[in-house]
C-alpha cells in the first residue's frame, strides 16, 4: 500500500505525537517499547510488529522528530533505543571554547549520525517512510513555524513543484527540528538546488515555536482541509496519542522583581515559553478529545477527563497523554525517590540516560490496553 493509498484508506486513523527535550527522549522511547509490547500482545503479533503497522501518522519536534522519523522507517523501539544508548553522547558534541559563545555543541557529528540511519539521499518523499510523518522547525529567515510534513497531497509536497518539500534530504529536516539555539548552530537548507531561482532558509528547533508538543498541530493536519487529508473526526474515528519527554517548571518563591534582569529573562523566558506551549497543545487536545490517560494539567482544571467541552457531549477524537513532573516530589510519586531532579532535567544530561530510562518505564506504567483496544 502506498503512503497515498493509507492515507485515503477507510476505517480509523491512528497519531502519534512525540515532544521535543533533548535527550530526555530516552523517556519517550520506553514509553514506546510498551506502547509496542502492548500492542503486538493485543494484535497478537510477533516480534516483526512495529509501531509503524498501528500508527498512520507520527508526529515529532526536536528529539520527538527524530524518534518519528524512527518510528516512521519501520524501525522497533529496541533498534531506536539502541541508536540513542550508542549515540547519545557523540550527538552532543561539545564546541571548540570559542564557539561556544554561539552554541555549545557542534553538529557535525550529529549529523553523521543521522545520515548514517537514515541515508544521506534519502528524501522527506522516500518510499522507505511508511506513515505520515510531520517534524516541527522553525524558519527563522522567514520567522515563522514549520511543521513539514512527507504528506502527497499537500501544497509545497506537488512534484511538479521545483520547491517541492519532498526532494529535501530527510536527514537534514530532522537536523533542522533538532538544532536548538545555544545548543547547536542552525541548519541551511536550499530549494530549487542548482537552478537560477536557488534560495536557501535558516532554520531552527521547532521548540521554541508553540509546537513543541505537536499533538494537536497534527490532529489540524490530519483534519483541516487545506492540508487535505480529511480524515474523518469522532471518538472512534480518530485516537490522538502523545508522548511528553518530562516538564521541570522552576518555581522561585523567593524571587523578587528585581532579579528579573535582562540576564534573568534571557536565560529563562525560553523554557517558560516552550513550557508554556506544550501544555496549550494537551490543554486544546483535552478540550476537544476525550482524554483517556494523563496527569493533570493544573488546580483549575484538573485533568479534564469528565469536563464538557465546546464541541459538546460527543469530541472530536480519543486522546491518550503520557508524561510526568520532573520534581522531587513527583519523582518520589513514581517510586524513584533515589532520582535527583537535576540529573534528568537537563536537555543534555548524556551522563544519566540510565536514570532517564528509568524515569521512562516509570511512566510506561501509565499505558493501559484499554486506550487502545477500540482502534484494534
Amino acid at each position: 500500500m502506498t503512503l497515498a493509498e493509507r492515507i485515503q484508506s477507510p476505517g480509523p486513523k491512528k497519531i502519534l505525537a512525540l515532544d521535543g527535550g533533548g535527550i530526555r527522549g530516552m523517556m519517550t522511547i520506553e514509553v514506546l517499547a510498551e506502547i509496542e509490547s502492548r500492542l503486538r500482545q493485543q494484535m497478537q503479533k510477533g516480534p516483526a510488529f512495529r509501531l509503524a503497522h498501528f500508527f498512520d501518522f507520527v508526529s515529532g519536534t526536536s528529539t520527538g522528530a527524530i524518534i518519528a522519523a524512527c518510528v516512521s522507517s519501520g524501525m522497533a523501539v529496541s533498534e531506536i533505543r539502541e541508536f540513542y544508548e550508542s549515540s547519545g553522547k557523540e550527538m552532543f558534541d561539545k564546541a571548540f571554547l570559542l564557539k561556544r559563545f554561539r552554541h555549545k555543541y557542534e553538529d557535525e557529528k550529529l549529523a553523521e549520525k543521522l545520515q548514517a540511519v537514515f541515508g544521506k539521499d534519502t528524501t522527506l518523499g522516500s518510499d522507505e517512510l511508511q506513515t505520515v510523518l510531520m517534524m516541527v522547525m522553525r524558519n527563522a529567515t522567514t520567522d515563522s513555524p514549520w511543521p513539514v510534513s512527507n504528506n502527497p497531497f499537500a501544497k509545497y509536497n506537488q512534484r511538479d513543484r521545483k520547491d517541492c518539500n519532498l526532494d529535501i534530504p530527510l536527514w537534514q529536516l530532522i537536523r533542522a527540528s533538532t538544532a536548538a539555539p545555544v545548543f547547536f548552530p542552525p541548519e541551511v537548507v536550499t530549494f530549487c538546488p542548482g537552478t537560477p531561482n536557488e534560495y536557501q532558509f535558516i532554520f531552527v528547533d521547532g521548540g521554541i515555536t508553540m509546537y513543541n508538543n505537536p499533538a494537536f498541530q497534527a490532529f489540524l493536519m490530519a483534519t483541516v482541509e487545506p492540508y487535505k487529508m480529511s480524515w474523518a473526526t469522532g471518538e472512534d474515528q480518530l485516537l490522538v496519542v502523545s508522548v511528553g519527554t518530562g516538564t521541570s517548571p522552576k518555581a522561585n518563591a523567593d524571587l523578587a522583581p528585581d532579579d528579573l534582569n535582562l540576564v534573568y529573562n534571557a536565560t529563562s523566558l525560553p523554557s517558560a515559553l516552550m513550557y508554556a506551549a506544550l501544555n496549550e497543545q494537551d490543554l486544546l487536545c483535552r478540550v476537544f478529545g476525550r482524554c483517556l490517560a494523563g496527569d493533570m494539567l493544573d488546580r483549575e482544571v484538573g485533568d479534564l477527563m469528565t469536563a464538557k467541552g465546546p464541541v459538546g457531549p460527543s469530541k472530536l477524537f480519543t486522546y491518550v497523554r503520557y508524561n510526568a513532573e520532573l520534581s522531587k516530589e513527583d519523582l518520589a510519586k513514581l517510586e524513584l525517590p533515589g532520582i535527583e531532579p537535576e540529573h534528568v532535567q537537563q536537555l543534555d544530561s548524556t551522563d544519566y540516560i540510565k536514570e532517564l530510562q528509568q524515569v521512562g518505564q516509570a511512566v510506561a506504567k501509565q499505558v493501559k490496553l484499554e486506550h487502545f483496544s477500540q482502534f484494534v
